[in-house]
């Protein structure tokens, strides 16, 4: 039942977008879903969330809690690539969602947790974290490493890992949170 409608989800979101997009994979029973901002370049031309630089920051996420990446479900709140281009180059390089897409893929990423029913939702910086809480206001400076109770599941915001390479300083703090995540799931026999 519950692979069929993420199915169907999925299949709603394609029709109505003009963009390839990265719908969510994974255990449809999870316990855990991860939430990330959006797909890059890599997750686009392999059709799968986190495989590029995320998905190394993903393996150690996963090696620190004792998961496979089977074991979890992973989306993101927008399902396309958001871009801009580069005058100079022509290139693609990867911006924030603005608030049209988050609004237009957001309603997605919510039927995919209510479809999945998860123990604990691990949001990945600002953007996924104000998308699954509602709450524009949220930040993650105020919120990370710490469980929030919401609706029958338990967020656990984390900084993104892409916020780590740019600022080298978050990393021991993205480590220490990712304990308190693996203690706070252990405690409550989550998984």
């Amino acid at each position: 039942m519950k692979k069929e409608r993420l199915e169907s989800l999925e299949r709603q979101c394609r029709e109505e977008s003009a963009e390839p997009i990265v719908f969510g994979e994974g255990d449809g029973d999870a316990k855990l879903v991860l939430v990330g901002e959006a797909p890059g370049a890599k997750e686009i031309e392999l059709g799968r969330p986190f495989v590029g630089q995320a998905g190394k920051n993903l393996d150690e996420f996963l090696e620190i809690l004792g998961l496979k990446r089977e074991d979890i479900y992973i989306t993101n709140v927008v399902k396309i690539r958001p871009y801009k281009i580069n005058e100079k180059t022509g290139r693609k390089s990867n911006r924030t969602p603005n608030k049209n897409e988050i609004e237009k893929y957001g309603k997605y990423m919510e039927e995919e947790i209510r479809t999945i029913q998860p123990k604990v939702v691990v949001t990945l910086g600002n953007v996924s974290l104000r998308a699954v809480l509602k709450d524009q206001k949220a930040t993650i400076g105020k919120m990370h490493g710490k469980p929030i109770a919401y609706e029958g599941y338990y967020i656990f915001p984390l900084y993104h890992p892409a916020s780590v390479i740019y600022n080298q300083e978050l990393k021991k703090t993205y480590i220490e949170d990712l304990h308190k995540l693996k203690d706070f799931i252990k405690e409550h026999y989550l998984l």
